[in-house]
């Protein structure tokens, strides 16, 4: 069994990265193998919504970012866990617009797989920011 965890903060070693590894931490005491991916400062596409995704196995049109990585690396996965930060009542705008795009171009992958969504707050916010993830997963 692995599980994927994609770490949704600019900072590459912040927070969210220190939640992401005590869960990771837990899961390897159960002999589950795991692996973060940070996202980082990188470049992340939004969706844009074109469709060209339908015509395509399972991979979004843009292949210049970390997205068609992460729903490759999800294929061999049993699930995944989303982390962000929560900035102004939300999550981070990079973990969404990699939450719109993998869900929507690697929709065969994601769909029957295990999911879950952990936030990074010091107090306020942090109410919205989980709805948010579990609004995607529903949708799903």
């Amino acid at each position: 069994m692995k599980v994927l965890f994609i770490n949704g903060s600019s900072k590459e070693k912040g927070c969210t990265y220190t939640a992401l590894s005590e869960v990771a931490d837990s899961l390897e005491k159960g002999g589950i193998e795991w692996e973060i991916i940070n996202t980082s400062n990188k470049p992340i596409r939004d969706c844009i919504a074109c469709g060209e995704c339908a015509k395509l196995n399972n991979a979004c049109v843009f292949n210049d970012d970390i997205v068609n990585e992460i729903i490759k690396k999800e294929e061999a996965a049993d699930g995944i866990v989303f982390g962000t930060p929560v900035y102004y009542a939300h999550p981070s705008g990079r973990i969404l617009s990699i939450l719109d795009r993998v869900f929507m171009a690697g929709r065969k992958t994601f769909s029957h797989k295990t999911r879950a969504g952990g936030v990074s707050s010091q107090k306020r916010g942090t109410p919205p920011a989980v709805y948010v993830f579990n609004k995607k997963f529903t949708i799903l």
